[in-house]
């Protein structure tokens, strides 16, 4: 008989595990507290494809992941998951040590990272100011995701898979029972070979209720906000779809075209607990003045604000894998900033350990391990 298995948490990383393991065989059944998939961090991302990005570990995750955006399963999407979006990364002088890593990071990029003049940054985005910029790092195979639908293509996989989705449940505790897990839910008990805990900024609480050691996650606030296109005055907009995502060196700030508006953020970290993140004013003051500052950009008003939790692990890898003291118990937790480009390989990678498979050659199994922690 196929293992029966239980997923914790319904964004992209609990979808995407709970896809791979359905089409692996398993009996799967995922849950999630909210009313809806995706509620918290994974309805609340800047979409965004970017090779040189997060860890090693993570980096080889994005990249064993790329042949899934370029062609996902038959029947799973509507349109592309990828557009191309560049990156650019833009500097003062008093950051050449953002600059040096920035170019070291990129060096094995496919293709790799190119300094460019600020005028040549200006040329391509508007919104570079080249007086206020003394240099600037172009990742040209950079990539917008949509998010939406790479989250359905996963959504759509389980359930052609046989999978079931429990929406509006929420695991109260997971406990042994023989060699099987009894998983006390709002909706009554459940009964699995195996628990996944996909739980994001909550899933060391998920680890708590099942008398599994904690890893150390850290939720941590990231603030976005959407202005009009009117804060960049006397720009050419025909084009605007095809301006880069523009970021600061030292990562203080990024703004991306969306639409008919700019996504603007102050790339902010702060730590908060596991809550449904709401976005501070102050963040968004001091996301303004930088912004200002260093682009041409004049931004008198916004338009809508949120804000949402991106969760690290100690060392900021995901960690994914069997708990060594609890084998039944999987984690598959701390995606941080890259878990939407990491989703297919993560996803994958789950359902290769749980069902005793081949892993990806280029990931390094031991790098994301919970056994690293113990």
């Amino acid at each position: 008989m196929e293992d029966q298995i239980v997923v914790v948490g319904g964004g992209i990383a609990g979808v995407s595990a709970a896809a791979f393991l359905a089409e692996g065989g398993a009996r799967v059944t995922l849950v999630e507290r909210e009313t809806s998939l995706a509620y918290h961090t994974t309805g609340r991302s800047a979409a965004q494809w970017i090779e040189n990005y997060g860890s090693p570990a993570n980096r080889q995750l994005t990249r064993a992941g790329r042949d899934f955006f370029n062609a996902p399963p038959p029947g799973s999407v509507d349109t592309p998951l990828l557009q191309p979006r560049p990156f650019l990364l833009v500097g003062r002088d008093d950051q050449q040590e953002e600059l040096a890593v920035a170019l070291a990071d990129g060096a094995d990029g496919d293709p790799p990272s190119e300094q460019i003049s600020p005028e040549e940054a200006a040329a391509l985005c508007p919104m570079v100011n080249p007086e206020r910029t003394n240099f600037a790092i172009l990742e040209r195979a950079s990539m917008e995701i949509d998010v939406g639908g790479l989250h359905q293509a996963f959504v759509r996989m389980l359930r052609a898979a046989g999978g079931t989705i429990a929406t509006a449940t929420r695991v109260d505790s997971a406990r042994p029972e023989g060699d099987r897990w009894v998983v006390d839910t709002t909706d009554g008990e459940l009964r699995a070979d195996i628990v996944v805990n996909a739980g994001g900024a909550w899933g060391d609480l998920v680890a708590e209720s099942a008398g599994v050691s904690t890893v150390g996650l850290e939720p941590r606030r990231r603030t976005a906000f959407m202005v009009p296109m009117a804060a960049l005055p006397d720009a050419n907009l025909d084009r605007a779809d095809d301006w880069p995502m523009l970021v600061n060196v030292a990562h203080d700030w990024y703004v991306k075209p969306d639409g008919a508006q700019l996504l603007c953020s102050p790339a902010d970290q702060t730590p908060s607990p596991a809550v449904d993140a709401k976005p501070e004013e102050l963040d968004i003051a001091i996301a303004i003045e930088r912004i200002n500052d260093d682009t041409n950009l004049q931004i008198r008003s916004v338009s809508s604000r949120w804000a949402g939790l991106r969760t690290f692990a100690p060392d900021e890898s995901l960690v994914l894998g069997a708990e060594p003291t609890t084998p039944r118990f999987i984690w598959c937790v701390g995606q941080g900033g890259v878990g939407i480009q990491t989703s297919p390989a993560a996803g994958r990678l789950i359902a290769d350990l749980v069902l005793d498979r081949p892993t990806h050659p280029a990931i390094d199994v031991g790098l994301l391990s919970p056994a690293r922690f113990r």
